[in-house]
Parts: C-alpha cells; sequence; structure tokens
C-alpha cells in the first residue's frame, strides 16, 4: 500500500480494516484485524513475548497505548513528514512542535528505562517490541537520540536479541 496516495484504500482495504489503515492482516481463514498493537497482541498471545503475571500483561499494554498515542503520533509523524511524504517544506512550519512533542516523549522513556532493561520485567515483550519500531529510527524525523543514552542502550539490547530483523532487510 502506498502510504501516500491512499486512494486505493477503499477498494483494498473496505469491508477489511474499518479505518482502512496499514496494517491489515487477513487470516487464512479470511478473517481480518486491523491495528499494529492489536496484530502484534494475535502474534504474541502464548509466546514468550506476553507474560503470564496478569499486571505485567497490563503494563505491557500501558506501553503499547503509550506508543499508539504517544510516540506514534509524534515521532512516527514527524518521521513521515520529513522522510516519506515528498512534501517536507509543507509540514516545515508544524515540525519542531512534532519534534518538542516526540523529545517529551523520549525524556518519559529515557526516564523509564534508567535502570533497567526492558519495558517491562527481565526480558523483551510486546512492549519492547512495539516501542522500538519508531523510536529506532527517531533521527528520520529530525530527533536526535544523542541525549537518551538509556534509550539508546535499550535500542540495542532489542537490536541484539535473536530474531531481530532490521527495518533496511
Amino acid at each position: 500500500m502506498d502510504v501516500v496516495d491512499r486512494s486505493n484504500r477503499p477498494e483494498v482495504l473496505g469491508g477489511l480494516n474499518p479505518s482502512l489503515r496499514v496494517p491489515t492482516l487477513v487470516l487464512d481463514d479470511g478473517r481480518s484485524l486491523g491495528e499494529s498493537g492489536a496484530i502484534l497482541w494475535y502474534f504474541g498471545e502464548g509466546t514468550r513475548f506476553v507474560p503470564d503475571d496478569p499486571y505485567e500483561r497490563a503494563q505491557v499494554l500501558q506501553w503499547m497505548f503509550f506508543e499508539q498515542y504517544d510516540l506514534e503520533p509524534t515521532i512516527a509523524v514527524a518521521r513521515f513528514w520529513v522522510a516519506y511524504s515528498g512534501r517536507a517544506d509543507e509540514f516545515a512550519d508544524e515540525l519542531p512542535a512534532k519534534v518538542k512533542a516526540g523529545e517529551r516523549v523520549l525524556r518519559a522513556l529515557e526516564e523509564h528505562f534508567d535502570g533497567r532493561n526492558y519495558a517491562v520485567g527481565d526480558a523483551l515483550t510486546l512492549a519492547d517490541i512495539a516501542l522500538y519500531g519508531y523510536t529506532h529510527v527517531a533521527d528520520e524525523g529530525g530527533l536526535s537520540l544523542d541525549p537518551y543514552p538509556a534509550v539508546r542502550a535499550w535500542l540495542q539490547r532489542v537490536a541484539s536479541e535473536p530474531g531481530h530483523v532490521p527495518i533496511d532487510a
């Protein structure tokens, strides 16, 4: 799907995803599921990435919601405007506010990861996978990770996990 030209989304995604957004997963039996967090949870259920403890499971969801409501609207949007929209000039006036909001998000992550290895508990969870996605490419939207050593260390830990595939692979 083209992330800029959305003209064919009703034709392609209509009936599959009410928000007509990517990603949309279509299962072998034809059922569909939209929203990245829901798709992650679907594939993560019953794996080592979803803790058994109810409180830790809720913490994973808390960080996944943080990713969708705080990180994605700032860091991901700034990245899209700068690197993928093909119209960065149109967003030049709005970009400083997005970057400032993204820096607030990065400070929150820095505080959270200071003294801990993973978002929840002592092992990689869906929370880390969700948070990693846009955080590790924040520089593409004009956000420097230099002031955030705990975030950078966490990103390195996630990238060193078995099975990690770089975005450019």
